[in-house]
Order: structure tokens, then sequence, then C-alpha cells
């Protein structure tokens, strides 16, 4: 088995921590976690599981805290996980069996089982949904952005393995982080991206119909018309709040 370190990023994650280290020590013996300022006990749960913890606060965004975490994993190879995300038997398995460095790619790309509470649907784009987390740290690194950073290469493999991710603890959660639109809103801001008046509504409706038509979450019942509903609302204030952000920038230079 090639040797893995773990990297997670925190903020708040007692709930999860013990379980998400806890899955990834089944593969990795060095994991380092990046702390941006717990006050409920995470860094201390970290610790009492054989972490190494960085604190680093403020927060740098999504990306950089991730890429500060690397020169403290001992490996070259690293798992990167979500204090949400846990290891499925099939993914342990492939990790024991495979000699990465043999592969030839940078970066191996696993599918995501997303749950909404204790319920898994595979529509809606919820399934196989494939994330990069698995990927060698000198030739691959995440992309500088504040929000939903992944890591970036043009060398890697998917394999049909498995994460599970708590995406959501039920419908309130849900639509309160679909509603947490201010990185991306950022990102998209500082882009250089046009924006329009009319992109909120066009983007949210088509985020919309994506998930709820094309991608059949009209299949997977409510659960399917609220991820379907929440994704557009998503979308839609991610561009509204990102014309915002350009209307206050433009004020202030005035």
């Amino acid at each position: 088995m090639t040797p893995i370190s773990g990297l997670v990023i925190t903020l708040n994650e007692a709930h999860n921590i013990v379980d998400c280290l806890s899955s990834m020590k089944r593969v990795c013996d060095d994991i380092v976690v990046v702390d941006s300022g717990s006050i409920d006990g995470t860094v201390e749960l970290a610790r009492g599981q054989g972490a190494q913890v960085i604190v680093q606060k403020p927060f740098l965004g999504d990306g950089p805290q991730r890429s500060l975490g690397l020169p403290y994993c001992r490996h070259s190879w690293v798992l990167n996980l979500d204090a949400d995300e846990r290891l499925e038997d099939d993914f342990v398995e492939y990790v024991k069996q495979t000699d990465l460095d043999s592969l030839g790619v940078d970066l191996v790309e696993t599918r995501r089982r997303n749950f909404l509470g204790d319920r898994f649907t595979p529509y809606a784009g919820q399934y196989p949904d494939y994330v990069k987390r698995l990927f060698h740290k000198e030739r691959a690194d995440f992309k500088p952005v504040v929000a939903h950073s992944h890591v970036e290469t043009d060398s890697s493999r998917k394999v049909p393995v498995h994460i599970t991710h708590f995406s959501y603890r039920d419908y309130p959660d849900l639509i309160a982080k679909s509603r947490y639109s201010g990185w991306l809103a950022r990102d998209l801001a500082e882009s250089g991206k046009s924006l329009h008046v009319w992109q909120p509504i066009l983007h949210g409706s088509w985020a919309f119909f994506r998930h709820y038509v094309i991608q059949a979450g009209f299949l997977a019942g409510l659960d399917g018309l609220t991820i379907s509903l929440c994704k557009g609302l998503s979308s839609y204030l991610k561009y509204a709040h990102a014309i915002e952000l350009r209307r206050i920038r433009k004020k202030e230079k005035a």
C-alpha cells in the first residue's frame, strides 16, 4: 500500500471530526487538520485522534486554507476530505491494493454518495458526483479560490469507489446552506467576467431545470424537488450577490 497523508480543514466540526478522522485512519498513517478558529472542541478532539493541528485564522479561503496544510503532510500522496465525509469499504480496499505511483496519474477521482439526513438519492445530481480527493501533492494543488476549491491537474483517473457525504442534516440545513452564497459571489465578482441583471434568474432557472428534469430529481419525490429548488436558489443568489458586490465597489471607487 502506498503511504498516504490525510488533510482536513475545519471550523467548529466537533460533531463530525472524530468519525471523519477515524475513517481516514483506515488508509492514512499521518493526518493534518487545518483549523480556522474552532470554539467547540474540534482542535482537542482532532489531537486526541493523533492528528497534527495547524491553526490558521482568519480563514484564507477554501483553496488557500487547504494548500497551507500540504507542507505539513509527510507523504507525497494526500487524501483530502471534508469533515462531513467518510471512506466506504470499497475505497479502502482499492487504496490498500493499489500502488498509486504506478497509475501514471496525479489524481484519483472517486464517486461520492450524498445524503440528506439518513436518505441517499441517486438523482438530482447527487450521484455519482465524482470528487477529486486523492492526489500527489508535488504534481497537483488546490485551485486558489475562496469557495468550492478542487485539485487542479491534467492527469487524473476516475475510479468507481465511494466516499459518503453527509451533506445536509435536514431541510432547514439544506435551505440555510443554499442561501450562503457569499464566497461564491465574491469569486465571481472578482473574476472579471461580465455580469448582467438577467443572469440571476437565467442561471437560477437553469440550475433548477438541470437538477429536477435532466438529472431526474423528480424521481426522488420531495427530496428531489427540495434539492432542485435549493440548487436554483443558490445559483440565483450567487449571481445576484456578485452584481451587488460589483455595484458597491463601483460606488466606492467613484
